[in-house]
């Protein structure tokens, strides 16, 4: 049975990945409708998709990255909002401020936890509902996350639309936002590879087989090939194999050898708007 497509989820498709018109409705015809499918098969005509992710799914809102006194621990938290007079409004970030505040303070897990939490009496659910009611529109806590490390380096960008943090092995203040601003510029997907899901590493090589064969190079070197280019994409989709940004003649990895042999990464968080 034939799925029907819409102007709607062809939009979607084209807001996503930036192909054409013609080609997101064929690539959703050719997927009976299946988003993520389509996006494949787009790929796999070896177009070049733009990488949006589920960190950009907040259109407008606040940021906040910020630490425990001790660096123990760190939390990055975003409160959406629908327009950027709201998220640019000084009032609106003192808000989301004072509830990364409480995070902190109450030494907040989840976000499901945060919203019981009381400022001045009050519980953050009904702050967000009252504030919702004043300024008339949605907003809501529509990211949470959080590290617990040896040592947690935390990093906002752009006027708190984008919040990082960082967890290491042991403390490095500066080798710490280096890396953060790293992660904010380069989007990286995992640490390293061995952080990466199988079933991802297996999607990559079935797409990178099949754009070879579309090149119409012989099927016997296709495996060859698409091993190179799996291998380039965890050089450029994690942290470790990245070139790193302040030099590139170095990996972040060999950056991170240069301040301290044991100096490691554990974990990083990456919320952004967009």
């Amino acid at each position: 049975m034939s799925v029907s497509i819409t102007a709607q989820d062809i939009n979607k498709l084209r807001q996503t990945t930036g192909a054409g018109m013609l080609d997101c409705r064929k690539a959703l015809t050719e997927s009976n409708g299946d988003f993520e499918a389509a996006i494949d098969w787009l790929r796999k005509q070896g177009q070049k998709v733009a990488a949006k992710r589920s960190d950009r799914e907040a259109k407008e809102g606040v940021v906040i990255a910020q630490t425990t006194a001790d660096n123990k621990s760190g939390i990055v938290l975003c409160i959406s909002c629908e327009t950027d007079f709201v998220s640019k409004n000084s009032d609106f970030v003192a808000f989301t401020q004072s509830i990364a505040d409480a995070a902190i303070a109450h030494n907040v897990k989840t976000a499901e936890e945060l919203i019981s939490v009381e400022i001045n009496g009050a519980k953050v659910a009904d702050m967000i509902n009252d504030k919702l009611a004043a300024i008339g529109e949605k907003i809501g806590i529509t990211r949470f996350e959080r590290i617990d490390a040896a040592y947690v380096a935390s990093y906002i960008h752009g006027s708190n639309r984008m919040g990082v943090l960082v967890g290491m092995t042991k403390e490095a203040a500066e080798a710490g936002k280096d890396v953060a601003m790293q992660i904010a510029a380069m989007n990286p997907l995992a640490v390293d590879e061995t952080s990466i899901a199988p079933e991802l590493i297996a999607r990559e090589k079935e797409i990178a087989i099949e754009q070879i064969k579309a090149e119409g190079k012989p099927a016997e070197m296709a495996e060859k090939i698409a091993i190179g280019k799996v291998n380039k994409f965890f050089k450029e989709n994690t942290l470790l194999a990245q070139a790193f940004v302040k030099d590139n003649g170095k990996s972040v990895a060999d950056y991170l050898k240069s301040v301290d042999a044991d100096l490691k990464v554990t974990a990083f968080k990456r919320v952004a708007l967009g």
